[in-house]
């Protein structure tokens, strides 16, 4: 059998490719209860993480991510599970990896450990590099393609994250840093800047770089204007359907997949090569990307 493209091989042929949408949304919308650990239910509920990795190919997506967002081992003691770190990770991948088409892929998710590195908390980077290590090899083994470290402020903690897959696997690495916007313009929670991030995180081995969560599509496309303006590689964006609200008791997600659709062509435009939703988002908003995209 010949060997499918890789993601570095339909980006370099400049292929737009469309990652899939949330995770955590789509878990409470299926028995995860509040306080949950979600990781979990690649143990417990094979059959919904199959499922949603399905109906997000069926969307059109051609990257989706595993369920291992807080798989790591600091994240998963806090439930009790730290002895169930590489099964959780391995399953997270086997099932998506499970559901792939030809030629889509699966992709690690990597979330933040929740800890602070020395000095500003008890964690060196020894223990840190360690703790990744340990989930992205289990997500390798699961069958991953990739890697996307997501949703970090920290560039130290993102380099070690980095590290650890590039230095013990043969994965395509992407990293990507949330940002918010202030009066000043765009910095991470731990102070970070788009154009020190992207070069930072590109020093650092990372194939693919870019930003996910914590904003609606037409911030995003404001952030990624100045993220393409440091670089020339490969970026990649996941938004989320807006900022949330609570309506009733429930959380309320405001953008639609319509309109959404008219902020990701707008990302297209600029040059943004991965596309896809972060939280609040859901396999119709990547039914309507993909659409857009196709016609």
């Amino acid at each position: 059998m010949l060997n499918k493209m890789t993601i570095l091989d339909r980006l370099d042929r400049g292929d737009i490719l469309i990652s899939d949408g949330a995770t955590g949304t789509y878990l409470q919308a299926h028995g995860l209860e509040p306080g949950g650990c979600p990781e979990e239910f690649n143990i417990s509920h094979p059959e919904v993480i199959r499922r949603m990795a399905r109906e997000y190919f069926d969307a059109g997506s051609d990257l989706v991510l595993t369920n291992s967002f807080g798989g790591n081992r600091f994240m998963q003691d806090k439930y009790g599970l730290g002895d169930k770190v590489k099964e959780i990770n391995r399953l997270a991948a086997e099932h998506a990896k499970s559901q792939t088409p030809p030629d889509c892929y699966v992709v690690g998710s990597i979330g933040p450990t929740g800890e602070f590195l020395e000095p500003l908390g008890p964690v060196t980077e020894q223990q840190m590099l360690s703790v990744f290590t340990e989930q992205v090899c289990a997500l390798e083994e699961g069958g991953a393609d990739a890697v996307v470290i997501e949703t970090l402020t920290s560039i130290e903690e993102s380099v070690l994250a980095i590290k650890a897959a590039k230095e013990n696997t043969n994965l395509t690495v992407m990293a990507t840093l949330t940002y918010d916007k202030g009066p000043r313009g765009f910095f991470t929670m731990m102070g970070v800047t788009p154009q020190t991030g992207v070069v930072a995180l590109k020093e650092a081995g990372a194939d693919v770089v870019g930003a996910n969560c914590g904003n609606g599509i037409d911030v995003m496309v404001e952030l990624a204007t100045e993220l393409r303006a440091v670089t020339n590689d490969y970026l990649l964006i996941h938004s989320n359907a807006g900022i949330p609200s609570m309506k009733n008791g429930e959380i309320i997600y405001p953008e639609s997949p319509n309109y959404m659709v008219q902020g990701f062509l707008q990302l297209i435009d600029l040059g943004v090569n991965i596309l896809g939703g972060c939280c609040g988002s859901n396999p119709e908003h990547i039914r309507a990307l993909a659409k857009a995209i196709k016609n």
